[in-house]
């Protein structure tokens, strides 16, 4: 009888790999998209490996109605155990053997609700990307007739204005014509983006969780709806160090006979959340510039060790904060910020 299954997963195609519990395969073919749920509805509930990539949540949930055990796993800890050249067949294989090791780790499986706020999550990204490339497009072409304007969106509608302005002779007619075309994408794009942001405080003001996490300097709502999103199951991470860890803001470590050798932040885990709190912290970090007290750890830190390297130390922080609140409950009391410097002469 069939006790564990290694599906191996693809847009057409898709490889099985069936063994019973004694380790004898059963079973070893091809299956197309059409075929999967009726292959398994004719088995008993068994445990099911998948590789955590694309449409594996949408499959687990699918057999996980079906009664089966649904794991899945990351890519990355699967490919140790193919053997030899990587085939489909090599691949359902060696998930089939990683998902009964006993110290397999395993990734959630995510909800449709939940995948619809990653979905909400990475079209603002997309936005913003295409954004910038309109914007960069703008300010490159106008500088070479001489137009140029300060740095930051707010000097963008400085350029739209004189890309609108027929008056204006500095600029050809032929040039004109087109980039009026990218700064009405522009526009569009910004009109897009204010909508999605509209759309995600919603949610988070909606998210008794997700409300507790913007309680920490540094995390707004766009941070607090990427962790809900991209973090089901934070109780998943043993201390808030592994969760740190998991998003790739520690050291990468490379030991070997007792020597210990630590290098830069491994950037492993997922890129998206680890850039928003590097750039929370960053945040945090310029209000010192403007007055603010710091707590004395970021102050001697500072003193010693480069601005971004600090960012980067506080963003580590605060992703433990986070894990702390998720786990724990509570908001955030003891403030990291002080109250301003009081500058005024007596």
């Amino acid at each position: 009888m069939i006790t564990t299954v290694g599906l191996d997963l693809a847009k057409s195609i898709f490889q099985v790999h069936a063994i019973a519990g004694d380790g004898k395969v059963i079973e070893r073919r091809t299956l197309r998209r059409s075929q999967v749920l009726p292959f398994f509805k004719k088995l008993s509930p068994c445990l099911v490996g998948i590789e955590a990539c694309a449409s594996a949540n949408y499959w687990a949930r699918q057999l996980q109605e079906l009664g089966h055990d649904v794991r899945l796993m990351p890519p990355a800890y699967v490919k140790a155990y193919v053997k030899r050249n990587k085939t489909d067949a090599a691949d359902a294989e060696a998930i089939c053997e990683a998902v009964t090791r006993p110290t397999m780790r395993f990734v959630p499986i995510k909800a449709e609700d939940e995948q619809a706020a990653g979905m909400v999550l990475k079209t603002r990204e997309l936005l913003i990307r295409q954004r910038t490339q309109a914007v960069n497009a703008l300010r490159s072409h106008l500088a070479e007739v001489g137009i140029v304007a300060a740095t930051g969106m707010t000097s963008i509608a400085k350029l739209s204005a004189i890309v609108r302005d027929a008056t204006d002779n500095r600029l050809p007619d032929a040039a004109r014509m087109a980039l009026m075309e990218i700064a009405e994408q522009i526009e569009l794009l910004a009109d897009s983006i204010e909508r999605l942001d509209k759309e995600i405080l919603t949610s988070v003001k909606a998210d008794e969780a997700a409300r507790r996490l913007i309680s920490i300097p540094g995390v707004g709502p766009i941070i607090a709806a990427t962790v809900r999103s991209a973090v089901p199951d934070p109780a998943g991470f043993r201390t808030g160090r592994d969760f740190a860890a998991w998003i790739g803001l520690t050291p990468r470590a490379h030991s070997s006979g007792g020597k210990e050798r630590i290098g830069s932040i491994s950037k492993r885990g997922n890129q998206q959340l680890r850039t928003l709190l590097v750039l929370g912290a960053t945040a945090v970090l310029k209000l010192a510039r403007t007055g603010f007290k710091m707590p004395q750890w970021i102050v001697a830190l500072l003193q010693r060790r480069p601005f971004k390297v600090v960012a980067v130390a506080l963003a580590n922080r605060i992703a433990r904060i986070i894990w702390a609140l998720l786990v724990k409950g509570g908001i955030y009391r003891t403030p990291l910020i002080a109250t301003p410097v009081n500058r005024t002469r007596q």
